[in-house]
């Protein structure tokens, strides 16, 4: 096969992952909107602790049928990991009940530079001007589209602080253990969905309860929702898997970037089908903004010299425990 073959060949899977991400991601979001503001049900930590568990039966299934090879993680990455998962998913949903919806989005925003400052120390990644300069247009565009009241408080702000760096972490390290360990996307999640499944399950309904003063065992469940909660985990299955796809394709930083094209079509769908959005003029600026920002990202970052690593893995692979022993220093 020559290389331009090759190329096109990428090129068409790199594409066809980022739409099965996308679509998923946004799928799931206005399934769960409709779950949750229709139909009452705010458990949010408990209802991903099920779609973990739904995706665990999906790879045991792919694992009994010989689809899934066998693989090895050490115990200490997996706890790594399912840390840095879970305070991603229990920090963004304390994140968004202690602070105002404007702050919280800035809060999200904040985890693209975050995942750069992750890439640059790690893995020694060096960005040119102008992949810097179209990160900073995306950042911008989604800003215009989606902060709007700003409010912080010192809690809140903490809550903040934690989901932003735990989500950066657990981005960059499904990138980390794919490469370090040789794992593909269901390897990987054969590995981690049974763990976040069993802490999230056992915490959620504790959580969602402080949260929202609600049990999930006294929800009245009936058709309509049960059939909801099914669609939602159903969904989730493509969305944990696409989203280690495209990490272990790319890099966090670029998921994070171009991932704000969801954000993009959430506005847009959730005007359209629940008309409680408004879609005006600053909004509509804001998105041409980002979606010129992340053409731009794509092209730069994918020009020689636009991003590339300055080291060998094995630099990173030592970096990276050397953060995580010093982490694990100061909450000790």
């Amino acid at each position: 096969m020559s290389s331009s073959s090759k190329t096109d060949k990428k090129a068409a899977v790199d594409a066809a992952a980022w739409m099965f991400n996308v679509v998923t991601s946004v799928v799931i979001i206005l399934v769960n909107k409709a779950l949750m503001a229709t139909y009452g049900f705010s458990f949010a930590t408990t209802l991903t602790g099920m779609h973990f568990a739904t995706t665990t039966l999906l790879t045991l299934a792919l694992r009994w049928m010989k689809y899934i090879q066998p693989s090895h993680l050490p115990v200490s990455e997996l706890l790594k990991f399912v840390l840095f998962a879970n305070f991603s998913i229990v920090g963004m949903n304390v994140s968004l009940m202690w602070n105002s919806v404007g702050f919280y989005q800035i809060a999200k925003l904040t985890m693209i530079p975050v995942s750069c400052f992750l890439e640059v120390v790690l893995d020694n990644m060096r960005y040119s001007r102008d992949t810097k300069l179209s990160i900073g247009v995306v950042l911008l565009g989604v800003g215009v589209c989606t902060v709007t009241d700003v409010s912080v408080n010192t809690k809140g702000f903490l809550a903040a602080v934690v989901a932003v760096w735990s989500t950066a972490l657990q981005q960059y390290y499904v990138h980390y253990l794919q490469r370090r360990y040789s794992l593909n996307s269901f390897n990987l999640l054969g590995h981690t969905a049974p763990a976040q499944a069993g802490s999230l399950l056992l915490v959620g309904p504790f959580l969602d309860y402080w949260l929202t003063t609600k049990r999930v065992d006294a929800y009245p469940y009936s058709l309509t929702p049960v059939l909801f909660i099914v669609l939602s985990c159903t969904i989730a299955i493509g969305t944990n898997l696409s989203q280690f796809i495209c990490i272990g394709r790319f890099t966090a930083v670029s998921f994070q970037v171009l991932g704000h094209m969801k954000t993009i079509l959430v506005l847009i769908l959730g005007f359209v089908f629940f008309g409680k959005d408004d879609l005006n003029f600053h909004v509509i600026v804001g998105m041409i903004i980002a979606v010129a920002g992340m053409i731009w990202y794509g092209n730069a970052s994918s020009k020689p010299g636009g991003k590339e690593r300055r080291s060998s893995p094995a630099n990173s692979s030592t970096k990276f425990q050397k953060l995580e022993t010093a982490d694990a220093d100061e909450k000790v």
